[in-house]
């Protein structure tokens, strides 16, 4: 294992700029789409998912970036649902404004994000449900939540996508350090696997239930 960690590649903050980019590339071809369908196998729409996924980079944002919230829970955001079932939000964009909103609120929490990874210490610690985590892996956890939500609304939008390799297989390494990646393994296919997306031959199909926030090694 210590190996395993010394040869890993950490997820950086250009990681979330990189993902983020991507993500924008492709949705900017679907502003004039139905985002009232549902998000793959979601029980989301498309708008919501990527409302969803815009707001946990603002909140990352924030956790990562408060020193007065203690380490045992989140920062003390107003979160609210729009309807029963819905994702629960503390950013929401203007729904008049249409598609270009969200990916307005997606690049916006992407630059805060990246901006608090570059510039917290490595040694500061921040509460996720999933265990305390460092800035690198709020910066994981920011990648996946982009890569594996603009997956879900492509899905339902009809597009077609395929982010950058190394961003895929560095988050990946972080948050799933359980999952054994080979020479060659389609990094991006064995994400959707690890959060339960995707089949893979000789796999079988997981059903996502968590990620490995805490820092590797401790």
């Amino acid at each position: 294992m210590t190996d395993d960690l010394e040869l890993r590649t950490p997820v950086t903050a250009d990681d979330v700029e990189a993902a983020v980019a991507a993500a924008l590339a492709t949705l900017a071809d679907a502003l004039t789409a139905d985002w009232s369908v549902p998000a793959g196998e979601l029980a989301w729409d498309c708008w919501e998912t990527l409302e969803h996924a815009a707001d946990g980079l603002w909140a990352y944002a924030a956790q990562v970036g408060s020193r007065r919230t203690p380490t045992d829970r989140y920062v003390s955001l107003r979160w609210s649902r729009e309807r029963p079932g819905g994702p629960a939000n503390a950013i929401w964009g203007q729904r008049e404004e249409g598609p270009t909103a969200l990916l307005e609120l997606l690049e916006a929490g992407g630059a805060l994000l990246a901006a608090v990874v570059r510039t917290t210490a490595p040694e500061v610690r921040a509460f996720h449900s999933y265990g305390v985590a460092d800035p690198e892996g709020f910066a994981a956890m920011g990648v996946v939540e982009t890569l594996v939500h603009t997956e879900d609304v492509v899905r339902g939008l009809g597009l077609c996508w395929a982010p950058p390799a190394q961003v895929c297989e560095r988050a990946l390494t972080r948050l799933f350090p359980e999952v054994p990646v080979a020479a060659g393994d389609d990094r991006w296919q064995l994400l959707l696997w690890a959060t339960g997306r995707a089949e893979l031959p000789g796999r079988p199909r997981r059903a996502f239930e968590r990620w490995h926030s805490a820092p590797l090694g401790e």
